[in-house]
């Protein structure tokens, strides 16, 4: 019987996690060819491939995917169990990875990571700012923070913030100069920051309803970004308005800075929740985390699996 390649199982699953061997040979500490060396052995002693290889991208095949779902959270085990072994009595040890985007960093991880890294300071935190629906298991994720509509199904969900709502803002000044829209397709006549889908690269249509009525407007403008925070800053200099959740500009409206338009067809959406999948629970840092997330946020909110 062969000898499980569990040297080389790892390097294949860092490997795959960057998409990059280089990336991998910098964590790894070793060189590109030992990984690219390393990869090859795994893949002839199983006799399948299981990456795809290009000058600029690599990715797992079929193969390696089914591989990563079902040794990735084996390996992870694992090393969290000898992280455990040598930890002091009542110590947790191990490493939270979790994936966020720019509009729910300043609901979770800014006031939840000071806190507990205080608590548990042998417990290492990966915070990936990113506005793509990421695979939690084949990328190496412990949790993501999602607004509700972008959940997956059986991922068990904890509340972060209320209910609030998408609105559309613009500086006083740009109002005064191009008028304010009184129905959603007076967009189409006005200057609008495009924001455009980082999974299909389509440009954002800003969605409103009314009732039971919906629209999604196509709106267009000079200004292009994937930057939220950059959006808000351009609307409040009166480049052109701008569509947003409530929160970021709160303070801006009530100092007069920003002004919301088409209020009344503002949608409301559920809110942002931190979501992991159900066999995750096993992992101790984990669950630390959540538990610390649900105090501060309010045990009432509690934790929901989706279905």
């Amino acid at each position: 019987m062969q000898a499980v390649p569990l040297a080389q199982l790892q390097t294949f699953l860092v490997v795959a996690r960057h998409r990059s061997f280089s990336a991998a040979a910098r964590e790894l500490g070793v060189s590109t060819a030992a990984v690219s060396k390393s990869v090859k052995q795994l893949e002839e002693q199983l006799g399948v491939v299981l990456l795809t290889r290009t000058t600029r991208s690599v990715a797992p095949t079929d193969a390696g995917t089914q591989l990563i779902a079902d040794a990735g959270p084996a390996m992870k085990q694992a090393r969290e169990a000898l992280l455990r072994v040598s930890a002091k009595p009542g110590e947790v040890v191990g490493r939270v990875k979790i994936s966020v985007g720019r509009m729910g960093m300043p609901f979770l991880i800014t006031p939840v990571l000071p806190m507990f890294r205080a608590r548990h300071p042998r417990i290492d935190v990966e915070v990936v700012v990113d506005e793509r629906l990421v695979d939690i298991v084949g990328e190496g994720y412990d949790a993501v923070v999602r607004l509700s509509e972008s959940i997956d199904r059986d991922m068990v969900q904890v509340r972060v913030t209320d209910a609030f709502r998408f609105v559309i803002v613009g500086s006083p000044e740009y109002l005064a100069k191009h008028g304010t829209p009184r129905r959603p397709e007076d967009l189409l006549r006005h200057e609008c920051l495009g924001f455009r889908a980082p999974s299909t690269g389509a440009l954002y249509a800003w969605e409103l309803e009314r009732g039971r009525r919906n629209w999604r407007v196509p709106v267009r403008g000079g200004v292009v970004t994937n930057e939220p925070e950059l959006s808000v800053k351009l609307a409040e200099q009166g480049i052109g308005l701008t569509y947003t959740f409530e929160p970021w500009v709160t303070e801006l409206v009530r100092a007069g800075r920003l002004k919301l338009v088409l209020e009344a067809y503002a949608p409301t959406i559920a809110g942002f929740y931190l979501c992991y999948p159900s066999r995750a629970q096993s992992s101790p840092a984990l669950r630390l985390f959540v538990e610390l997330v649900k105090e501060l946020t309010g045990s009432a909110k509690g934790s929901r699996t989706s279905r």
